[in-house]
């Protein structure tokens, strides 16, 4: 490794042709050792004094869309290209929760513990209630059929914003005009573009005070994360760089009931600072797509990394 700190520690063919974290899957699959890279101080105060990354899932095609499912006290993410979403526990390990996913990516869950997925296969935005039923939010903007919703978080009041590259579908089978940022407002059938400058949007998550929305830019050529106000009209504001990532670019985002950003990329989990400064890595073999905070107590991040999953157990918890 590089810094002397380091502790060791998509059943569509369109979907199958095209991954949708294409950021991270441009990367070759490198492998390298699983730690923990502190680069500033403060990055100590997240890290509990026994923090080790382990794998928990292996032998998988492209993991994705993790998150605590508190309804199951699970994890659950996809695995887009085998058409599945899976649920894991410490207990019984490795389960197929649902099979077809109609190749779902990003999920979250709302403040009913309903669980809110973006399916590449079907093109649609769905929840799935607490009787299993799978109901179908949004397929359309303008009355024209959505590119391929990629990743999704849920506020308190339940809306839904969602972002909606072309990564899980061919050029010629886009519709829209632009790759949009959406919010789905409670009871509507079509969102609302909230953002469209830009050019492949990807992760999407809250601030802890729900005041800020940040959005991953990762179509090859930007490797940033993004910053808005979200306005008291549920519109944006800024939209200025917060961060750049590198190697390879940001794909699922998450922050910490601190503010802190942890981003996927090239190298695992990349930590920033609520001002934007790195402070440290949790060092994945291959590369990150996404990660999720869960567990009993809310501080152990979930790393969907290629063919894998990790975990780390640390001492600040999620922003929910």
């Amino acid at each position: 490794m590089r810094h002397a700190r380091l502790m060791t520690c998509v059943a569509v063919a369109a979907v199958l042709t095209a991954l949708p974290s294409v950021s991270q899957a441009k990367q070759p699959p490198t492998k390298r050792q699983a730690g923990i890279e502190v680069i500033d101080e403060s990055f100590k105060a997240v890290l509990r004094a026994g923090s080790k990354v382990r794998r928990i899932a292996d032998g998988l095609k492209f993991t994705e869309g993790p998150v605590w499912y508190e309804a199951g006290r699970c994890l659950l993410f996809s695995d887009i290209p085998a058409d599945t979403i899976y649920k894991w526990t410490e207990k019984g390990g490795l389960e197929v929760w649902r099979k077809p996913s109609r190749n779902t990516n990003g999920n979250a869950v709302d403040a009913e513990g309903r669980l809110v997925s973006c399916e590449h296969g079907s093109r649609t935005v769905t929840r799935t209630g607490k009787d299993g039923k799978v109901e179908t939010l949004c397929s359309t903007y303008k009355g024209k059929r959505l590119n391929s919703p990629n990743d999704v978080c849920v506020a308190k009041d339940g809306t839904i914003w969602f972002t909606d590259p072309p990564y899980g579908i061919r050029p010629q089978q886009s519709e829209q005009e632009a790759n949009y940022v959406f919010r789905l407002d409670p009871g509507a059938k079509e969102p609302v573009a909230v953002a469209s400058d830009f050019a492949r949007p990807n992760g999407i998550c809250f601030s802890p005070d729900h005041k800020y929305l940040y959005v991953a830019n990762s179509d090859g050529k930007f490797h940033h994360i993004r910053r808005f106000r979200i306005k008291a009209d549920k519109t944006l504001e800024g939209g200025e760089v917060f961060c750049t990532i590198r190697p390879g670019g940001p794909d699922g985002i998450r922050c910490d009931r601190d503010g802190r950003i942890f981003s996927s990329a090239g190298d695992g989990v990349q930590v920033f600072s609520p001002g934007g400064k790195l402070i440290g890595r949790i060092v994945t073999p291959l590369a990150a797509a996404n990660c999720t905070f869960g567990g009993p107590d809310f501080k152990t991040l979930f790393i969907t990394a290629r063919t894998g999953v990790w975990a780390v157990d640390l001492a600040v918890p999620g922003a929910k």
